[in-house]
């Protein structure tokens, strides 16, 4: 699924990190959400803070669930210069773990002198701005349950050679990963008016029935018998009857049950779920690499193309005669415009 939500402020996000970075960081926090750490790690953001050491807060982990958990944080782990631990609500003194973690990646760096510069940053409606009034024991960051609701960057000292730089949550322009465009939607870390929400809950759907365990919660919550000789709109549509999605003359209200489905599904009414293993997103990510390599081949040969002309005389008449193609007319552009 296509997603294009990129609003002028997380631009705006972009150009202050590249000041952070030029103005001089130590340690880079990255808060994802931890029912799909793979999908809500931004490429962007990699790209902006490159060599820097980092900090993975697998954020909302009692959403998630738990085994899956603990392969993202050993994952991580595994990888240099980079730090993982999980955070959920029931974290009451969060700043002291955090702060520790920082410190291990730049040992360095410390007193007043030498005070450690962290940059936290995260995709939107990942809980930063819940985490940062807990650090602080104050509101001093707006939340809501609606992305893009930080700003601006914020400062914070958290000890006296602590300083955090809060900045606004950041999505990037492209997402390549067509199940990662899926789980960012299903998980509220897009905008509602970017994707289509019966389209989503189709997905999510097809998802959960894939793993037994997670299609034993779905028979739990919504009082279902056998679903296996039922397509994902067979399902959606009986679980729109279970939770009175109704319309006139018996009819299921289909975008009303997407809209339960995937409410449930990020308040944990479900059960805790997670929409990935590290195995599954890197078979995702490898797919999506082929996919572009191929555009990219393609883009290039229509391009020789053009530029080297017909070969002959026929081909030449025949290219004039030749309706123009809008739609291929527009995939042209596009290749030329992405190189």
């Amino acid at each position: 699924m296509a997603i294009n939500w990129f609003p002028g402020h997380m631009n705006s996000t972009r150009n202050a990190i590249n000041d952070r970075m030029k103005a001089g960081l130590d340690v880079v926090i990255e808060l994802l959400d931890a029912r799909l750490p793979g999908s809500s790690a931004n490429p962007l953001l990699a790209q902006l803070t490159a060599g820097k050491p980092t900090l993975k807060l697998l954020n909302k982990q009692d959403l998630a669930d738990p085994e899956r958990t603990a392969l993202w944080l050993a994952h991580y782990n595994s990888l240099p210069d980079t730090r993982a631990i999980g955070l959920d609500a029931s974290n009451k003194a969060p700043a002291q773990a955090l702060i520790k973690a920082c410190r291990e990646l730049a040992p360095l760096r410390g007193g007043m002198v030498k005070p450690l510069r962290v940059l936290i940053c995260g995709i939107p409606n990942v809980g930063k701005s819940t985490l940062i009034n807990t650090l602080v024991s104050k509101r001093s960051a707006k939340t809501g349950d609606e992305p893009g609701i930080t700003k601006v960057e914020q400062k914070i000292v958290l000890d006296q050679d602590f300083y955090l730089f809060d900045t606004p949550g950041m999505l990037w322009p492209k997402i390549a990963i067509e199940e990662s465009g899926y789980n960012l939607a299903a998980s509220g870390a897009v905008g509602r008016n970017a994707f289509d929400e019966e389209e989503v809950a189709l997905e999510l759907l097809a998802y959960l029935r894939r793993h037994p365990a997670y299609l034993d919660m779905l028979k739990a919550r919504y009082k279902l018998g056998e679903v296996e000789g039922l397509n994902d709109e067979q399902l959606l549509t009986e679980i729109g009857r279970k939770r009175g999605a109704m319309l006139g003359g018996g009819r299921v209200n289909l975008q009303k049950a997407a809209e339960v489905l995937m409410y449930e599904f990020r308040q944990k009414v479900l059960g805790p779920i997670s929409l990935e293993t590290p195995e599954e997103f890197k078979a995702w990510a490898a797919v999506a690499e082929e996919r572009e390599a191929a555009r990219q081949a393609k883009a290039a040969a229509r391009k020789n193309k053009r530029l080297k002309g017909p070969a002959t005389r026929a081909e030449r008449d025949a290219s004039l005669a030749a309706p123009e193609n809008p739609e291929s007319t527009e995939l042209d552009e596009e290749a030329e415009r992405e190189g």
